[in-house]
């Protein structure tokens, strides 16, 4: 299992301009909890980077009050960030109507929309880290089940599918199979169980998941009562993450803005 790639350099801002990250949100406290040192994270990482943090469902601020809160400081431009490891109905729906009526409220403000966590090879590194932090090692005689929350997006499910066989040539797993907690198929505990069956000796279960709540809970206990041998936790406050937010805010900077979104 190779070792993280991650600087943990301390950069100043190179901007004024504020990201606002936006997390699905749950009614688990567990998760707010888990976004918000996440991004306390990414503040010690770019001291001066004024850094809200808001969500789309249960947990207040909701985007457009985060976004609100800035304008009202003066701000003429934001970074707005999905926090999210796929693209799917969230970010391409959800995110760009609470844009749609910021634009329609702050007219002058310039919105740059940056692209979700995910893919991101460090993002394999974060699952690779907590895999091992859970006792769990590639060999040829452990399945790996890389586990998802699902959903009804195709496209996102093909960048789980994906990222699985990146794990895979990573290796040196028997095999590494996508599963999905909701929405799509195979379930964990269905992927825990074609592997046994397959031959592996042991199946290491990698929760690909932002944050501990509701699926975190399912894809656990699922998996084990499947025969898993191990279960690593969700990726949470991980260095490797607060690195990709840091990418996805200077990849937004970068990228040409016109007609008040960024061009990527």
């Amino acid at each position: 299992m190779r070792s993280p790639r991650v600087s943990g350099r301390r950069t100043p801002s190179p901007s004024g301009i504020p990201l606002v990250a936006v997390a699905h949100g749950s009614a688990d406290p567990r998760s707010a909890a888990t976004v918000e040192a996440l991004f306390a994270r990414v503040r010690r990482l770019r001291p001066g980077l004024d850094v809200r943090v808001s969500y789309l469902d249960h947990v207040a601020p909701d985007p457009h009050s985060a976004v609100a809160e800035l304008a009202a400081e003066g701000a003429g431009e934001v970074v707005v960030l999905p926090t999210l490891l796929t693209a799917a109905y969230h970010s391409k729906v959800d995110l760009p109507r609470e844009l749609e009526r910021v634009r329609r409220d702050y007219p002058w403000l310039r919105v740059r929309y940056a692209d979700t966590l995910g893919p991101h090879p460090l993002l394999l590194d974060a699952v690779e880290r907590r895999l091992a932090e859970a006792g769990a090692a590639p060999g040829p005689g452990t399945a790996l089940v890389l586990a998802s929350a699902g959903s009804s997006d195709a496209q996102a499910n093909a960048v789980v599918e994906a990222a699985a066989r990146e794990l895979a040539a990573r290796g040196p797993w028997r095999e590494v199979r996508a599963a999905f907690a909701s929405a799509s198929s195979p379930s964990p505990d269905e992927a825990v169980r074609a592997a046994l069956a397959a031959g592996a000796e042991r199946v290491a279960v990698a929760s690909y998941l932002l944050a501990a709540g509701f699926f975190a809970d399912r894809v656990r206990t699922r998996s084990l009562e499947a025969g898993a041998h191990v279960v690593s936790a969700a990726l949470g406050d991980c260095p490797e993450l607060a690195e990709v937010v840091l990418h996805r805010y200077d990849a937004a900077l970068r990228a040409e803005y016109v007609s008040g979104s960024a061009v990527r």
